[in-house]
């Protein structure tokens, strides 16, 4: 299968140094030789972030507005031009620091279904500082949104650590775990971190297109299929978002199930699928435990494709019981006691 484009979303109240950290980000890629490109969303009508960004770096600006409301339906557009004009290895979304990141999830995933793409993780910054202020005081919209970005948060950068005693520090700590527990957390000044570690440590989001068919066939031959899941994903299991591309035809009925018994976790699902039992393809939506499919005939080249978007939700098990229903791998029998 074609390799997907992976695509990193940087979160974070404005200050916090989400541009220095896209920076740092940048500078290593350029070095490994791989040419990267930025999405740069800003509330005002001029750029000023993106004027830090070298001018060799390809460049999509989306002023006036934030990508999760006011403008957020250009921002799937804005991306598939981008990659398609650009060809570039990576592209990072840096968000207005007022942005809600599961809208952001949303809005990207939008694209992976008409070009493969790769959601690899989201990594908010989070000033130290400002979030003890904002804790103690516990009140207001910024306090939300803020627990809103750590919560949906694949990396947890705790930046300018140098701003809060040692004390505070571990009060910081505490208060990030307690809103994501499965982020990993990495303190620093000025972002100064190792980027290699940084992204080889980032198993956040996950889309179906790095999976290979060898994979599968150990699954089948296992025969667990829900062990084989996890020592894929390993550590990085709980997500925010999942693309599932499908390479075989599934039971309408057996789908349609699948998605009623999706997990709480999951907020939002939506995709095409071709069934097995019926001549036509499907376009189907899932919000708020309720689903809608409707008879679509796409044009040109559109791949199956489902993306699962939510809060840390178990990806290995969703991908498990989809294989299942692709007949890609086997359904494990269930165990039968028989007494004595």
């Amino acid at each position: 299968m074609e390799q997907a484009m992976p695509v990193y979303i940087l979160s974070g109240f404005l200050g916090s140094g989400k541009t220095t950290l896209l920076q740092r980000l940048l500078d290593h890629w350029k070095a490994q030789g791989l040419r990267p490109a930025v999405v740069m969303n800003e509330l005002g009508e001029v750029n000023l972030d993106g004027l830090l960004v070298e001018q060799s770096v390809p460049m999509a600006e989306m002023l006036g507005g934030c990508i999760c409301c006011s403008i957020r339906g250009d921002l799937s557009t804005e991306l598939a031009t981008l990659i398609k004009k650009e060809s570039p290895d990576v592209v990072v979304i840096e968000a207005t620091g007022a942005a809600n990141p599961l809208e952001i999830v949303d809005a990207v995933t939008e694209i992976s279904l008409y070009q493969l793409v790769e959601l690899k993780g989201l990594i908010t910054v989070v000033d130290a500082a400002h979030l003890i202020g904002l804790y103690r005081s516990q009140q207001g919209a910024t306090y939300r949104l803020m627990q809103e970005q750590i919560r949906c948060a694949s990396v947890l950068i705790l930046n300018k650590t140098d701003r809060v005693t040692p004390q505070e520090a571990d009060e910081i700590t505490v208060i990030l775990r307690k809103w994501n527990a499965y982020a990993e957390i990495r303190p620093a000044v000025r972002c100064a971190l190792e980027p290699e570690a940084l992204l080889e440590g980032m198993g956040g989001i996950h889309a179906e297109a790095r999976f290979q068919e060898d994979d599968e066939m150990q699954a089948a031959h296992a025969g667990d299929s829900s062990e084989a899941g996890a020592a894929v994903h390993g550590s990085h299991d709980h997500v925010m978002a999942y693309t599932h591309y499908f390479k075989r035809p599934v039971n309408s009925e057996e789908f349609e199930q699948f998605v009623k018994e999706l997990p709480r976790d999951v907020y939002r699902a939506k995709g095409i699928v071709t069934f097995s039992d019926t001549s036509s393809r499907f376009l189907f939506q899932y919000a708020y435990r309720e689903a809608d499919f409707m008879k679509i005939t796409p044009q040109g080249d559109v791949p199956d494709v489902a993306v699962f978007i939510g809060e840390h939700f178990s990806s290995s098990e969703l991908r498990t019981r989809l294989l299942q229903l692709e007949k890609r791998i086997l359904a494990r029998p269930a165990v039968v006691k028989r007494s004595l």
